[in-house]
């Protein structure tokens, strides 16, 4: 349980084995309000892919989500959810690379934190639902990021990926996966090998402040 201002989250941290720790990612789960938790499958992939690259991995539950306390806030709550995580990553790893994986509804949330804290150094998003929130924010994010999109997700327009994608700055890169759904149900391998490849492509020196 993290200790967060108002509630505790209930987490399950991963540490790699047989590599150098290089940095640490918090993971931001799907809405709460539709079934989502730290146990999601593309959450729990992407932690997979995180580890492989030498990166302890923190999935975490929201507030009101499994155990931890709190209610359900729209989002607003629970972004000051996801900076007591990163706080506490801070805290664990002093002087490590932080970073940020979100999917759906936890992009939107852990994406504006990730990309306003100086600490977090690097940001993933995994099926960002266009149709629902404003990722307007990621034109101003000269931080690494790699966003993963299915061509077929409902919430996700292959237009509207598009069209976000040419307003990017050039240290985020775009990956459409043909024929994948929101929940990437048959390309869960792709996502991870991608997300494991940016990471062990993040060099210290070359990450945004």
């Amino acid at each position: 349980m993290i200790p967060a201002r108002s509630v505790q989250l209930e987490a399950v941290l991963s540490e790699p084995h047989n590599l150098p720790l290089r940095g640490a990612v918090a993971l931001c789960h799907p809405h709460p309000a539709y079934g989502g938790t730290m146990d999601n499958r593309v959450v729990f992939r992407a932690g997979k892919a995180a580890v492989a690259a030498g990166f302890a991995a923190l999935r975490f539950n929201f507030r009101g989500v499994g155990n931890s306390t709190g209610s359900f806030d729209q989002g607003i709550g629970e972004k000051d959810d996801v900076a007591c995580v990163v706080d506490w990553l801070g805290r664990k790893y002093p002087g490590t690379l932080l970073a940020l994986i979100g999917f759906s509804f936890g992009a939107w949330v852990g994406l504006q934190v990730g990309c306003a804290d100086p600490r977090t150094r690097a940001v993933v998003g995994l099926g960002l639902p266009l149709n629902f929130y404003d990722f307007d924010f990621l034109i101003e994010n000269f931080k690494p990021a790699l966003f993963i999109a299915g061509t077929q997700d409902e919430f996700c327009p292959h237009g509207r990926m598009q069209r976000l994608a040419r307003r990017l700055p050039p240290t985020s890169r775009v990956h459409l996966i043909e024929g994948a759904d929101h929940f990437f149900v048959r390309e869960l391998d792709q996502v991870q090998s991608l997300v494991t490849d940016f990471f062990r492509g993040l060099k210290p020196g070359q990450v945004g402040s």
